[in-house]
């Protein structure tokens, strides 16, 4: 992978301004070892071998960082799911209730944050484990926008294929306190999905690769997913991940010949989108529109990273967005509906439109929502970028004048 970048994020807007630069890290000059020992620095460290000043893990290549954050994250969840197991937490069965959901996923979040608590300490990172994509001064603002921006995709969604007769609403499933009881219920339970997927995909996948990753290397692991599809022959919607992939070839290749600035955040995004897409694949009910979407909102989310500067909008979008379809509205979520759900919703003629026993999410019009996303998120971005630049010249001045 290309020398680490400590600069995840391309042009991220920031109010603050350095008078002078910080001072970079030194390299250790490896000019004068033996053959053997530069291809091993190379292979470990890059071509410019361990960092003199930083961590050995710090200096690693970002596929090196990532290897050993696996063989933690699976140490951690092997010994906290045996615990969960052993008390009945969970029961192994793949219920679709929020005992299970939250329990579940609980196990990643909880391994998780162990996980990359170690890795920051040994990396020396600022804020511990909140380095990774988490450190921001606006985390309730973002969160909440992320919540709002959540249900209203998901609710728009919902609208077109009513308005288009491609779902149906049947009778209100619960009545009473059990429509708080299992509202809250699934509200915690996919605060726990978003904080294990988009703290596993858009925290420390997304943040390390982007310190690491060129175009090679994300052709290279993508390559290793479309290869692993085909090698596994039949799968819940395989091409969904190959059109994701086939999407991304040439913009990311442009970046890469141009030489972007900032280049290494999007190849990055192209990898942990189209990883988010793998992972669905073993959904049971996913058809290739949804195994698509899932991929395409993942961009979308490392998109509000760009936006926003960091995952919280994220974490409250995926949480909302699952809420709102599995509980409020009811809908088949990768063709499982969900126990103790308050509407319910019935899918009616062609599986293209109305997404079938995938859902709203095996929809065709899911495109149409995630880019009208991404284009508000683009919007908010560019409008958070053009502020911040605004602001440089007054920032500069109060600097010199004080």
């Amino acid at each position: 992978m290309e020398p680490e970048n400590e600069h995840p994020l391309p042009e991220v807007p920031s109010a603050e301004i350095a008078v002078e630069p910080a001072p970079q890290p030194q390299f250790a000059s490896v000019d004068q070892d033996p053959a053997e020992t530069r291809f091993i620095l190379w292979l470990f460290f890059g071509n410019q071998g361990p960092r003199a000043g930083w961590s050995v893990l710090k200096s690693l290549r970002a596929g090196w960082s990532v290897l050993v954050f696996l063989v933690l994250f699976i140490l951690f969840a092997g010994g906290i799911g045996f615990t969960f197991f052993h008390f009945h937490l969970v029961s192994g069965k793949g219920g679709f209730t929020a005992s299970e959901t939250f329990f579940g996923d609980l196990i990643s979040v909880l391994a998780m944050a162990g996980t990359t608590a170690i890795i920051a300490l040994i990396e020396r990172r600022r804020g511990n484990l909140l380095a990774f994509n988490l450190l921001d001064s606006h985390v309730v603002f973002n969160f909440v926008f992320g919540l709002v921006a959540g249900f209203a995709a998901l609710s728009a969604l919902i609208g077109a294929l009513a308005w288009g007769g491609w779902l149906h609403f049947g009778p209100v499933a619960l009545s009473g306190a059990g429509i708080l009881k299992f509202g809250a219920l699934w509200g915690a339970a996919f605060l726990v999905v978003g904080f294990s997927e988009e703290g596993m995909f858009r925290c420390y996948l997304q943040f390390t690769l982007t310190r690491g990753i060129n175009f090679w290397w994300a052709l290279g692991v993508i390559a290793l997913i479309c290869g692993e599809l085909l090698w596994r022959g039949k799968g819940n919607g395989i091409w969904g991940i190959f059109i994701v992939a086939g999407l991304g070839l040439i913009p990311c290749l442009l970046l890469q010949l141009f030489k972007t600035p900032g280049a290494g955040f999007w190849q990055a995004a192209w990898v942990t989108s189209t990883l988010f897409g793998f992972v669905h694949t073993g959904n049971h009910g996913e058809n290739w529109i949804g195994i698509f979407a899932a991929a395409f909102v993942g961009f979308a989310f490392c998109v509000s990273i760009w936006a926003t500067g960091s995952a919280w909008w994220a974490i409250g979008c995926h949480a909302a967005w699952d809420w709102s379809e599995t509980y409020f509205y009811g809908a088949a979520d990768s063709g499982n509906v969900a126990t103790g759900h308050l509407l319910t919703t019935t899918p009616a003629g062609s599986a293209l439109w109305s997404g079938g026993a995938d859902g709203p999410e095996g929809s065709v019009l899911v495109i149409a929502i995630v880019l009208l996303m991404i284009a508000g998120l683009v919007v908010y971005g560019r409008r958070k970028h053009t502020s911040a630049s605004a602001a440089v010249p007054f920032a500069v001045s109060e600097q010199a004048a004080g």
